[in-house]
């Protein structure tokens, strides 16, 4: 008999399409004194990672240039019954060197502001980069959950 945790498990072309639908992020990163430090922004996914961007002089980038490792999280559901997410954690990597960095700002911007008229875009995105940086989280280690799965969600549904 399957444990639940494997019977809500998203697989990967699962959670590509759930990425797609949620637009909002948590990522924790740790403090000086070792505590998280918890904001929430949206991002993109690019080559299988999770990319955001933010000030350069932003605490979670202060926090991740003295400790790389990072978790984020993303969830969508308000019944139990539709309670899904993808929690990572892994690895920062800060890009804030040209031209990868507009490359992958350039990703986010696509994403996350597809209003801005083709002829603005170049210049939107550069800038966005004059002051901000982007992060790419490799992930080592990911769980998911999809609750629509469960046939019977119990008394909680």
């Amino acid at each position: 008999m399957a444990k639940q945790r494997d019977k809500v498990r998203m697989t990967e072309a699962e959670i590509e399409r759930f990425f797609a639908e949620v637009k909002s992020l948590n990522v924790a990163t740790l403090g000086k004194d070792g505590a998280p430090h918890l904001t929430t922004l949206w991002f993109a996914l690019h080559d299988g990672n999770i990319l955001f961007e933010t000030y350069g002089t932003s605490q979670k980038i202060v926090n991740l240039r003295r400790d790389p490792r990072i978790a984020v999280l993303s969830e969508a559901g308000e019944a139990y019954a539709e309670l899904r997410g993808v929690s990572i954690t892994g690895r920062a990597e800060i890009v804030d060197a040209s031209p990868r960095k507009e490359d992958l700002m350039a990703v986010i911007v696509r994403r996350n502001a597809p209003h801005i008229a083709p002829d603005a875009f170049d210049a939107h995105v550069e800038k966005m980069c004059r002051k901000r940086v982007v992060v790419v989280v490799h992930p080592d280690k990911s769980f998911s959950w999809d609750h629509r799965k469960l046939a019977d969600n119990g008394p909680l549904a």
